[in-house]
């Protein structure tokens, strides 16, 4: 089984590819959709998150508080780092079993939507690494058009690993300082030269 590994920061543009590729039929695991289960009422990563930062961290229905969670790690280095590594070993741990499933179901393909690229878990289970990339500018009006105030845009890129690291690991670079239309097409080409030459078919696109 082929396995992309999709990554890059906050803004990049790392969700817009990793639809495309689901829409070209490829299985996608997404890591911030399964964070979301785990800290969902009663998930997986709960436990460990209530021990290490108490009530303040959970809603009274049980879930993570993300606002306020948010609010707190992104001015606490340390905090963000704790709450991290909790979060980011229960979604390895389950993407790992995901990935065993659709193997088992002979999958030939799938793509793991990863923001922040590990080496255990990700970088070392994946056969091509796309990293999608655009630049700060771009990234920030990106993140203001979505809600978020330009300081906080600001301060969650600088909290994240810098960009030459995302791009020390790429084997495939995927600029994004464009528009939609001109990235869908770069991923289109890329998916059929990934793995044409590789000899396996492209699934059918679940659009047309």
């Amino acid at each position: 089984m082929f396995v992309i590994g999709i990554t890059g920061g906050i803004g990049s543009g790392k969700s817009t590819v990793s639809a495309r590729v689901a829409q070209r039929g490829v299985p996608v695991l997404d890591a911030d959709a399964i964070s979301h289960e785990l800290t969902a009422a009663e998930g997986r990563a709960m436990g460990e998150i209530l021990e290490a930062f108490g009530r303040k961290a959970v809603r009274s229905d049980g879930s993570l508080d993300r606002k306020g969670m948010a609010q707190l790690v992104f001015k606490d280095r340390m905090a963000l780092d704790r709450l991290s590594a909790i979060v980011h070993r229960h979604v390895l741990a389950v993407m790992g079993e995901r990935l065993e499933a659709l193997k088992e179901k002979g999958a030939k393909v799938v793509a793991l939507d990863v923001p922040i690229p590990v080496k255990n878990g990700f970088v070392d289970v994946c056969d091509s690494i796309w990293v999608v990339h655009a630049g700060e500018p771009v990234r920030i009006s990106r993140l203001v058009a979505r809600g978020m105030k330009e300081d906080e845009a600001r301060r969650r890129i600088a909290v994240q690993i810098p960009q030459e690291d995302y791009l020390a690991l790429a084997d495939e670079v995927l600029e994004n300082d464009g528009d939609r239309d001109e990235l869908e097409r770069h991923v289109d080409r890329l998916l059929e030269d990934t793995l044409t030459t590789r000899g396996i078919r492209l699934p059918k696109d679940r659009q047309t």
